[in-house]
Order: structure tokens, then sequence, then C-alpha cells
């Protein structure tokens, strides 16, 4: 059973998050401070965690970028704060889903369902290599030379589909579409966000041998040498 760890300060609505998550079917875990979501982040190693920004000590970008020094452990802020560049910000530590107060219940399972699907769900069953960069897409990993590479799940995802797809132009709709299903203001820059920290975790693969091309009015393009 998947453990989610839900990181909410106000009682009422951590008791109403627990039960709708063990109603789907999750084992949940509750901290009620920042100091307390670290120590049982750490020691319950959650397949998820859905993060409020507001808490009586460390706020949730801080706790974000606490969490994302050491783990890729998918995280859905939930928080009152609904501005745009609130969302672009926990995207841009790493979250991988963003959900304002006040919530339906059932749209949070059914996100909790998408991302942790995102994260686990083998997509094909084959590995690609293009120069010393090597993608596996069934187990989800991808390594440059001997080492691995590491992302959130979310930019994950998004680097999967193009290297599926290479040398085909992607606009950035249909990334938020086939890749994320989402649709909320700002997703532009939610899209050119992650390409930005994909590349930066690339930035050890060679020129020549491919990059994560933006056709200027078109989208995204995964540019390789086809052999």
């Amino acid at each position: 059973m998947e453990v989610i760890l839900v990181v909410e300060d106000e009682l009422s609505i951590s008791r109403v998050l627990k039960a709708y998550l063990e109603k789907a079917g999750y084992l949940v875990e509750q901290a009620f401070t920042g100091r307390e979501a670290l120590s049982r982040e750490q020691m319950l190693k959650p397949a998820l965690i859905l993060l409020d920004v507001m808490l009586p000590d460390y706020d949730g970008w801080f706790l974000l970028e606490e969490i994302r020094r050491h783990s890729q452990c998918p995280v859905i802020m939930l928080t009152a704060l609904g501005q745009t560049d609130h969302k672009l910000k926990g995207l841009d530590l790493g979250a991988d889903d963003y959900i304002t107060k006040p919530f339906v219940g059932e749209e949070v399972v059914a996100r909790v369902r998408t991302v942790l699907r995102r994260s686990n769900g083998a997509q094909n069953q084959d590995q690609r290599s293009f120069g010393s960069l090597k993608v596996n897409f069934m187990a989800h990993s991808v390594h440059l030379g001997d080492g691995e590479l590491h992302f959130t799940p979310r930019d994950l995802a998004l680097l999967l589909f193009l290297a599926k797809h290479p040398n085909q132009t992607f606009t950035r709709n249909h990334l938020l579409d086939q890749v994320w299903s989402m649709d909320y203001d700002g997703s532009d820059r939610a899209v050119d966000l992650a390409v930005k920290r994909i590349r930066k975790t690339l930035e050890g693969w060679p020129a020549e041998e491919g990059e994560i091309r933006t056709l200027r009015g078109l989208g995204y393009q995964f540019c390789v040498q086809e052999s």
C-alpha cells in the first residue's frame, strides 16, 4: 500500500485529506509542522507528499527545496496561494502539481493518482541511446556515460516523452496535454521552466550528440543525430 504524507497544520483540513485518501486505498501519515515533515519524510520514504505552503515554522518553499536535495519523491503543493507566480515558484522548485484551497476531495485524489501514475508507470519496454546519453523508458532512468542523472518526476516525464519522439516538434500546449495532463494559467512558462531544469541536468551531454532545441513560435524538439 502506497504511503501519502500529508503536511498540513490545519487539523480539520488534514483530517479531510486523510479520510479521502484512505477511502481511495492509500496509507496516510500526517505532519503538522515543517520540522515534523522533514523527520517523517526521511523515516517513511512516502510515495507522495501533499505539502501546504503556510506552516507555523518553515514554509513549503523551504521544505520543498530541502526534500529535493535528497529525494525525487513526487510533491503536490496544497495552499490558499492561487496566484500564478506562486504556482510557478513551486513548479520551478520541483513540485509536481499544485492544488489551491478550497479544494474538492475527489479532485485531490484524482491529482494524486495522476502524479503517482506518471511517476511509477512504465511507458515503453525499451532503451535508446543518443551518443553518451542512454534513456531507459521501462526503468524510467537516464544515464550520461557511467553516471545516472536525476530529475523530478515531472521533468523526467517530459524528457522521456521528448526522447521517445526524437526530432519531432511539440508545442507547449501539446506537451502539457500529453505529458502532464494539466491546464492552468501560466502553463506555457511552466514548460519553459521544466526545459530549463532539464537542460541544466544535461549540461555534460555533448552538443554534437543532441540537445533540446527551442523553435521560436513552434515549441520544443529533442534534436539528435539519427543513426
